[in-house]
């Protein structure tokens, strides 16, 4: 069992025991939990977003807990840093392209979003705006300050070098590692407010418990630049749909890339819950999930597309099935759109 595996078992057990003696009033005990998990290398913490069965029962004791939540929203501020606006970048980490129409093996962009022109590049591009992504306009920090609406996709690294290899396991440190050689190359521009999405391809196995434990997570690591240590907001993005009945909604997707469609889940839950909790001490309830977390691989009112696909929001013109994300405000809930 990897230090990960463990470390993940071990805090399952404690959130679901602080699960079970939920109250309307947050204690001491409760409070101390950190809705993240350390692993090795880098002074790296993650926090995961489940399969769809490890799910189940996080969504079971929020909905079981929902009448006894009082006044509150149901999440709670813990005075970390937020994200005002967020900045997100795409390192597409394989020896091709991993979507239809993403930017070409070796390729960058280091200062704009131009020449990928995959599904997932376009939910980026478009993001920010949304009805959906304005439900994060309902966090703030503790001056009252609002997080905006705002997502802007900043660059763009196609990077081909020591991809890794058909079921190899990616640690932490080697992501850490690879982004810091992006920085230092000039492929990509360090942004201490950025979210750097590492994708692969295949069943390359980011953080060494994809498709068992896990189908994505965001976290923050240490990297140095210009002779300073430095933290750096990234996300694993492995390719969900490796694995179909853990990581995907198992509905026809709306579009013409399967693989594109059922990353844009994930990707918007990382996105999410990086802008209300991007170093694991802003924003999350009592469990320690995260606002996404809450609303994991729910998908609320779907229609079906041309394509005899199942979508549930259109964005700019495209349809997407992308999870609810948890409104703060009046009493709490998921929802698609605010």
């Amino acid at each position: 069992m990897t230090r990960l595996a463990a470390s993940l078992i071990t805090s399952a057990v404690v959130l679901t025991l602080a699960a079970c003696a939920d109250s309307p009033t947050e204690t001491t005990a409760l409070v101390s939990l950190q809705p993240m998990f350390s692993v090795d290398g880098n002074n790296a913490h993650i926090h995961v977003m489940p399969t769809k069965s490890m799910a189940q029962e996080a969504l079971a004791q929020v909905q079981m807990n929902a009448s006894k939540r009082g006044g509150s929203t149901g999440i709670f501020y813990h005075g970390g840093p937020i994200l005002y606006t967020t900045n997100v970048a795409a390192i597409y980490w394989a020896s091709a392209p991993i979507y239809a129409g993403g930017p070409a093996a070796g390729s960058n962009n280091s200062s704009g979003n131009a020449g990928d022109n995959s599904l997932v590049g376009t939910f980026l591009r478009t993001l920010g705006g949304s009805q959906y992504f304005n439900i994060n306009t309902t966090y703030y920090d503790g001056s009252n300050v609002h997080i905006q609406n705002v997502v802007n996709y900043t660059q763009y690294w196609a990077n081909n070098t020591s991809v890794p290899g058909a079921g190899a396991t990616v640690t932490d440190a080697q992501m850490l590692s690879m982004l810091q050689a992006g920085f230092t190359s000039g492929k990509l521009t360090y942004d201490r407010n950025t979210l750097y999405n590492i994708f692969t391809a295949g069943n390359v196995n980011l953080g060494g418990g994809f498709g068992t434990q896990y189908c994505a997570y965001h976290g923050h690591g240490t990297i140095t630049l210009n002779g300073a240590s430095v933290t750096v907001l990234y996300s694993a993005m492995p390719y969900d749909y490796a694995y179909p009945s853990a990581c995907t909604s198992g509905l026809k997707n709306p579009n013409a890339d399967a693989g594109a469609d059922y990353e844009v889940n994930t990707l918007g839950h990382e996105i999410e819950e990086t802008t209300t909790d991007q170093l694991g001490n802003a924003w999350y309830d009592r469990r320690g999930y995260e606002n996404a977390d809450k609303c994991a691989w729910t998908w609320g009112t779907t229609y079906t597309t041309a394509n005899g696909g199942v979508a549930n929001m259109n964005i700019a013109g495209v349809d997407y099935l992308v999870q609810r994300n948890w409104v703060n405000s009046g009493s709490g809930g998921c929802a698609l759109h605010l």
